[in-house]
C-alpha cells in the first residue's frame, strides 16, 4: 500500500512540474539537471553577442587590416617624404589595435577576419598600380581621407549604441585616435593634391 501510495504521489509531482514548465515556455528560473537551458541567461552564457556588436567587430578587423597593409604598400612605394610618415604612422596604430581588438573578440567568443575584405583588397591592388605622387595623392584620397572617414563613422556608432559595455569602452577609447588619423588624412590629401598642381 505505502508502495502504491508513493508511486502516485511522484507521479503526480512529476505531472505537476510538466505542467509548470509548459505553462511558463523557457521563462522558468531554474531548469532541471541535464535539461537544455531555454532562458535568456543561455545567450550570455555561451559569450554570444547581439548581432551588431559582432557585426561591428569583424568590419572594425577588416578596416584595421586594410589600413595596415595599404599603408606599408605606402611605406614602400610612396615619394613625397610625408606620405611615407603618415603610412609608417598607420601601420604602427593600426597594428596596436587590431592586437586590442582581436583579444577583444575573442573574450567575446568571436572570431574575426584576418585580413581586409575583398572590395578593400581591390581597392588596394587598383592603388598599387600607380606610382610616384600619383600614388601619394590616391593613397592619401582612398586609404587616408575615405577609409578613416568610414571607420570614424563606425567606432561613431559603436561607441553610442553598442549593447556590449567592453565593446561599447573600446569604441569609445578608440575614437579620438581614429578621428586624429583622420584629421592627419586630410592634411596630407591637400598636400599632395598641392604637388599635382605644380605640375
Amino acid at each position: 500500500m505505502t508502495r502504491v501510495t508513493s508511486h502516485f504521489a511522484l507521479s503526480a509531482l512529476l505531472g505537476f512540474l510538466v505542467g509548470v514548465a509548459s505553462a511558463q515556455t523557457g521563462t522558468a528560473p531554474s531548469a532541471a539537471p541535464g535539461a537544455a537551458p531555454q532562458t535568456p541567461a543561455e545567450t550570455r552564457k555561451d559569450g554570444q553577442l547581439a548581432r551588431s556588436d559582432a557585426a561591428f567587430l569583424k568590419q572594425a578587423a577588416q578596416n584595421g587590416h586594410a589600413g595596415i597593409e595599404s599603408s606599408k604598400l605606402a611605406v614602400e612605394k610612396a615619394v613625397n617624404p610625408k606620405v611615407k610618415s603618415f603610412a609608417q604612422h598607420m601601420v604602427e596604430d593600426h597594428t596596436k589595435a587590431n592586437e586590442a581588438l582581436a583579444a577583444l573578440a575573442a573574450s567575446k567568443g568571436v572570431e574575426v577576419p584576418k585580413e581586409p575584405s575583398l572590395m578593400q583588397k581591390a581597392k588596394m591592388k587598383l592603388l598599387s598600380t600607380a606610382d610616384g605622387e600619383n600614388f601619394d595623392r590616391r593613397y592619401a584620397e582612398s586609404m587616408g581621407v575615405n577609409a578613416h572617414q568610414d571607420t570614424v563613422e563606425l567606432f561613431e556608432k559603436a561607441a553610442a549604441e553598442a549593447q556590449d559595455p567592453e565593446i561599447k569602452d573600446f569604441a569609445a577609447k578608440t575614437l579620438p585616435k581614429l578621428q586624429e588619423h583622420l584629421q592627419m588624412a586630410e592634411e596630407l590629401k591637400d598636400v599632395t593634391a598641392q604637388q599635382d598642381s605644380k605640375q
